[in-house]
């Protein structure tokens, strides 16, 4: 089968197309891949930069959407089943596996691509505002990185988990219209974003990191709680803690995967929980590009340019 391999940590440009034998762990739930994501973790992975650092050379990949072609006995899965599913690595391909418990039945009325798309960011999503942040009816929320695939999402889980205003910040003019269209209620550009709603969050998610950080604080109104997600822009900040006294607010940490991945069903939990927003169309991920497989390099790249709005989408 065609498969993208990181053989080498010299970054995007050095994945190579390859055609290597099919995945065939009979414990595993094995997907024809109609559509696979791309997302922030296989950048770092192709410098060696991420925290999972697989033996070379690997086929990276961490979620698809696909049709079943074999499950073991027991899954609850059969072949011809649509789903999603994340398969940590190996997507990439044309043929991917992945567990049972982290395989999940797609929709009819969800499409591959927006299966690919879903449970990476959303599921990120709904950990930081509803499970870590304790996202309540009415409050306010500001995102960061608002027209990007963890942005875009954010904006959505937080509107359909009851929040009352959605204020996106985003670096251009171009990229508050993808915001808007994501569902944001606001939206203001980052150079000057504390200024417009300083005092007046409840929830700020942040992606980003870098020299946002601190202003970010400054927009949180008391009791407000900051959720660290990563950090995009490179730099890892740092706070002074009497920053938080004042208003008693709270940075919180948000580790999805650190969290998730040694807990089986608990993603199954979270996709539960979103499901009927996915059905209903609250929940719709904005892809941004797609690209076939045999242009991996360029779609990572896409990412580190911050060119590239919504999700990133392969086509094998």
């Amino acid at each position: 089968m065609r498969a993208i391999q990181i053989t080498t940590l010299d970054g995007p440009e050095a994945v190579e197309l390859v055609d290597i034998p099919e995945p065939a762990d009979p414990g595993l739930v094995t997907i024809a891949v109609q559509a696979a994501g791309v997302a922030f973790p296989e950048l770092l992975q192709s410098r060696g930069l991420y925290q999972v650092k697989p033996a070379l050379p690997f086929v990276p990949g961490a979620e698809v959407a696909g049709i079943v072609e074999n499950a073991p006995e027991g899954s609850g899965f059969a072949p011809g089943d649509r789903v999603a599913a994340l398969t940590l690595l190996g997507g990439f391909a044309e043929r991917a596996q992945a567990q049972p418990h982290l395989t999940f039945a797609l929709p009819d009325e969800v499409s591959f691509e927006d299966g690919a798309a879903f449970t990476f960011n959303y599921a990120t999503s709904y950990f930081a505002l509803v499970e870590r942040g304790g996202l309540a009816a009415g409050e306010s929320v500001l995102v960061h990185g608002a027209a990007g695939g963890i942005g875009t999402a954010a904006i959505q889980i937080a509107k359909a988990f009851g929040a009352g205003r959605v204020v996106g910040v985003v670096s251009s003019e171009e990229k508050a219209e993808v915001a808007r269209a994501a569902g944001a209620d606001d939206v203001v550009l980052a150079d000057g974003f504390r200024d417009q709603v300083a005092g007046k969050v409840d929830i700020v998610v942040d992606p980003v990191g870098g020299d946002r950080f601190t202003d970010s604080l400054r927009t949180l109104a008391e009791h407000g709680r900051l959720l660290v997600i990563g950090f995009t822009a490179g730099e890892i900040p740092t706070v002074k803690v009497n920053r938080l006294l004042l208003n008693n607010i709270s940075v919180i940490g948000v580790g999805w995967g650190a969290y998730v991945l040694p807990r089986p069903g608990h993603v199954a939990a979270e996709w539960e929980a979103m499901l009927p927003h996915l059905r209903s169309g609250a929940l719709k991920p904005l892809i941004g590009a797609r690209y076939p497989l045999d242009e991996a390099a360029r779609a990572l790249l896409s990412l580190e340019g911050r060119t590239v709005t919504g999700k990133v989408i392969l086509l094998p």
